[in-house]
């Protein structure tokens, strides 16, 4: 099943107002330092992301990067407000949301006995794609990132950067028009980093609309070509990378505003 690209400049994915919290267990509460049964993850957040870009969420750990992402997967409903991938709401239509998206984290478990080449055909056909244009992909995808010499090994045979790859062929097994990574390199060796960096970018000349989180400031000036600095489960500051940065770097630029919006002294 392939989904049709918006035109040129469209908004593919558009938040409004996200709001989502979590109840804290007594343990959550201790390793969290706080009292309160209940945290804000995100915060009336809204941005927006065109076609054939790649939006980059810039934030430090726990800043509801993740929680964000989930909820434009349709993982988890927000409390308030809500998203909008290529035209359909993450709240009210999951199911054409979820036939638009490639949704990536490290998060992603794999069962241990399968191998990639069936677990490939699996989602695949999950997806809906016919036979023929799966062999294609699959063919295509595991030359492209050095899978075809794995893909009759069981998942629990596979090192950790080539499981990285599988989760990725598979995330994207149905050629997605809108395709989602949670922190996109993080545990991966440089070798395999630059391939899925490369290939992020392969996939943005296409025409492809990308979201990323990341708390890497190098992966940012790389990849993006907008930004959303989220700090405390709010949006900081949002736009093109270079009217966010000015004439700074994008790590100058951030901290400035972690600054000012924690109200320290600089």
């Amino acid at each position: 099943m392939e989904t049709q690209l918006p035109a040129e400049d469209e908004e593919v994915v558009r938040a409004e107002n996200l709001r989502k919290t979590f109840t804290l267990s007594r343990k959550q509460q201790r390793l969290e330092r706080t009292s309160f049964a209940r945290k804000v993850a995100v915060d009336g957040l809204s941005f927006a992301a065109q076609r054939g870009e790649i939006y980059g969420l810039l934030g430090p750990n726990g800043a509801g990067k993740t929680t964000t992402l989930r909820i434009l997967s349709t993982l988890i409903r927000p409390d308030t407000g809500d998203a909008y991938v290529c035209g359909h709401s993450v709240t009210r239509e999951p199911q054409k949301v979820r036939d638009a998206i490639g949704f990536m984290t490290s998060e992603l478990k794999l069962e241990s006995f399968f191998t990639p080449s069936y677990l490939f055909d699996f989602f695949g056909a999950m997806h809906g794609v016919e036979k023929e244009t799966l062999a294609q992909r699959k063919q295509d995808l595991f030359a492209r990132f050095g899978i075809d010499r794995f893909a009759e090994v069981k998942v629990r045979d596979l090192s950790t950067g080539m499981l990285q790859k599988v989760s990725l062929v598979v995330s994207i097994v149905h050629d997605p028009a809108v395709v989602i990574f949670d922190e996109p390199t993080n545990g991966l060796d440089v070798l395999t980093a630059k391939v899925v960096t490369d290939f992020l970018l392969e996939l943005k000349r296409m025409g492809k609309s990308i979201l990323l989180s990341t708390h890497i400031f190098s992966l940012v000036e790389k990849l993006c070509d907008r930004v959303g600095i989220i700090i405390d489960g709010k949006m900081a500051a949002d736009g093109k990378l270079k009217d966010v940065c000015g004439e700074m770097s994008i790590e100058e630029r951030f901290f400035e505003i972690y600054r000012t919006v924690r109200g320290e002294e600089a």
